[in-house]
Order: structure tokens, then C-alpha cells, then sequence
């Protein structure tokens, strides 16, 4: 288990921000005690910290935040792809020349050459990830098929924050807090509270099967969600029409969750 946060604000010094750095990463201590990294483009007023569990490639090769090869993407992932040693040799194949042992870098190698949805459709395993494409000025975050790893993100005023848990949301200077009362009434009628909300109002969870864009355009940034993966749509295209019975896409969605 790793964990991350991040935000984007032109509001804070560098002193400023690496004060705030340090104490959203201290509060993911708990998610990853092998080793803290994080990385800042001052242009965008884009910060993320990253805390690390070494499970995959314990040296330093693979710290995170980790940039790609060709310095276009930058990534801070938690999670597992458990197919990554197939992709990784398809890699190899095309002349990828790895750097670590790392699934990280897996994931940055298989950007560069086949962009993030048809990447996204060869993972499988447990994973949530925050992406800069440093050449389009877009942030992008991304939850896993089923939703096994979290991903909290919302505007607070200016700032927008994103991160693994909410507890490091709540340090930086800009948190509004408060209670969300369709969220707690949500709560108290399902013992949990459904994507996309969160207890927090303008703070939301990013759902299975998803990813969120932010690009900037000017001096604002324009936000999209779009879902690559959903078990309808699965069902849809895997499953004749006759063999739709809710007892055979029960069966079908346990095979999909042996794979993920």
C-alpha cells in the first residue's frame, strides 16, 4: 500500500509549499513507511507527495513521484498491476529500455507508446494514480476497474486538492471542511456514502472505472470525467443476449474480479 496527495495553487512560496507538502505526506505515513518523494512544476502550481511501500523494486530507481522517459508524463501511483511482467516484455519487445524493476514505470512506458485509454484497458490488478502530461498541461487522475484503491479530489476555492485520503486534504491552508448533509443521510441509510460524494461538500470520491482530466486553458482549468471501464458496458459486449440472466452476470463479474 503506497499512498499520495497533491494540489494546484499559485497562492503558496516554495517554502510555502513544501511546508504543506510535507505535512500532507506525514499524514500518509501510515500507507507508505519505506520512503517520501515529491515533485512541484511552479509553472502550474502543480505540487504532489508520494509515500512509499517498497514491494516490486525496493531500490531508489523506483521512487515516486517518477517521471517517464521522455520527461513528458509524471505519475504518483498506489496500487498493484498484476499482469505488469506481460506488459513490461511486450515493451521490451518495441525497445523499451527499462530503468527499474518497477510496475511504475511499466505504466509510464505503456503511456508513451499507446496512450493512457488503451493502456488503461491492459492493466489489471488494484490501482489509483495522478498523472501530469507535462506537454498537453493536464492532470489526470485515475481509479482502478472496481474501485479497490481511493481517490478523493474537489476544489476548495482556488486550490484544487487530490489525494489517497482525506485526512492529508484536510492539512492544506485552503480546506473548507464542513458536512455534506445528502451525504450523511446517505450514510446513515446505506452504512456507507456512494461515489462521488464524500462527508465534505465540494469534495468528491472518483469512481470505479474512471478518470478525471484537468487541462489547463488561460488562467482557468477545464474539468472533464469520462469512465473507461463499467461492468454494463462489459456485460453488454462480452455476454450474448440470452445468457444476460442475473445468475450468469453474477458469474461473469466473479471471473472479471479473479483478474483484477
Amino acid at each position: 500500500m503506497c499512498g499520495f496527495a497533491g494540489f494546484i495553487s499559485l497562492d503558496q512560496s516554495s517554502d510555502e509549499r513544501a511546508q504543506i507538502l510535507s505535512r500532507m505526506g506525514d499524514r500518509l505515513a501510515h500507507r507508505g513507511p519505506d520512503d517520501k518523494g515529491s515533485w512541484t512544476d511552479v509553472s502550474y502550481g502543480l505540487s504532489v507527495v508520494h509515500r512509499r511501500l517498497s514491494v516490486v523494486d525496493l531500490s531508489p530507481r523506483a521512487r515516486q513521484p517518477m517521471l517517464s522517459r521522455d520527461q513528458r508524463y509524471v505519475i504518483a501511483y498506489n496500487g498493484e498491476i498484476y499482469n505488469f511482467r506481460d506488459i513490461r516484455t511486450r515493451l521490451i519487445q518495441h525497445g523499451y529500455e527499462f530503468n527499474s524493476d518497477s510496475d511504475t514505470e511499466v505504466i509510464l512506458a505503456s503511456l508513451m507508446l499507446w496512450g493512457l485509454e488503451k493502456s488503461l484497458g491492459m492493466f489489471f490488478g488494484m490501482f489509483a494514480f495522478a498523472l501530469f502530461d507535462r506537454q498537453e498541461g493536464e492532470l489526470i487522475l485515475v481509479r482502478d476497474r472496481i474501485g479497490e484503491k481511493p481517490l478523493y479530489y474537489g476544489w476548495q476555492g482556488s486550490t484544487f486538492l487530490f489525494g489517497s485520503e482525506l485526512k492529508a486534504l484536510r492539512v492544506h491552508p485552503s480546506w473548507q471542511g464542513g458536512i455534506d448533509r445528502e451525504a450523511l443521510s446517505l450514510y446513515f441509510q446505506y452504512r456507507y456514502i456512494p461515489s462521488p460524494l464524500t462527508i465534505h461538500p465540494n469534495i468528491h470520491k472518483l469512481e470505479p472505472g474512471a478518470f478525471l482530466r484537468l487541462k489547463r486553458v488561460g488562467h482557468r482549468w477545464d474539468t472533464s470525467k469520462n469512465t473507461w471501464w463499467s461492468y454494463k458496458k462489459y456485460v453488454n459486449e462480452n455476454l450474448p443476449q440470452e445468457h444476460r440472466s442475473p445468475s450468469l452476470v453474477a458469474d461473469s463479474l466473479d471471473d472479471i474480479l479473479r483478474t483484477v
